[in-house]
């Protein structure tokens, strides 16, 4: 399954761990915007959903500060094709006043949310609220900062973890669907065969 890697304000550089991650993982695109340095959710969103069409299978979605917010709003509109999303450090939606425009119920899929107890721009306590409204995994780093390059965040092993842990929990569900498929034509057959006798 492809990986969208999906930056924050001014891209993420060189040394940030997305692009270290980049570089790791086959099949990953990073997505661009038309100005960095603009935080224009509807913009920004819309770059994501594009990629999520062009993709030919369900795609997983590693994102970080206001990507992480583009990210959350066009996967929600695209449920049955995300693999599933990694969100780090989120940016506070109401720093920019676009709360209302994200989801507040269960997201669908697998997601996790990444934090820290210093992030300058999402307090712990907001982050912990957004992942129960998505029903998101919550991983605290504890004094982590943005969890960017100028925290410390260039090579970070730990992603590439926590990305693996997204795609076995997304072959897990899609199982568990066969499964359940399989299960509902075998019940048919027999109610159909029963039927006939």
């Amino acid at each position: 399954m492809p990986t969208l890697i999906v930056p924050g304000l001014k891209s993420s550089g060189p040394t940030h761990w997305q692009t270290w991650l980049e570089h790791r993982v086959a099949g990953s695109l990073r997505v661009t915007q038309r100005d960095w340095n603009d935080p224009h959710l509807p913009d920004w969103s819309s770059r994501v959903r594009r990629e999520i069409a062009r993709a030919t299978d369900p795609v997983f979605i590693v994102a970080h500060s206001f990507g992480a917010l583009a990210a959350v709003q066009a996967a929600s509109d695209h449920r049955e094709r995300i693999g599933g999303v990694m969100l780090v450090a989120p940016a506070d939606p109401d720093r920019f006043g676009i709360a209302e425009f994200l989801p507040s119920k269960p997201l669908g899929f697998p997601a996790i949310v990444v934090a820290s107890t210093n992030d300058p721009w999402m307090a712990l306590d907001r982050a912990t609220h957004w992942s129960r409204l998505w029903k998101a995994d919550f991983v605290n780093l504890g004094e982590a900062g943005h969890i960017n390059a100028d925290a410390g965040f260039g090579p970070w092993p730990e992603a590439l973890a926590l990305l693996q842990r997204l795609q076995r929990a997304a072959e897990f569900r899609l199982a568990a669907e066969r499964v359940a498929a399989f299960r509902l034509s075998r019940a048919g057959q027999l109610y159909g065969h029963q039927w006939a006798s």
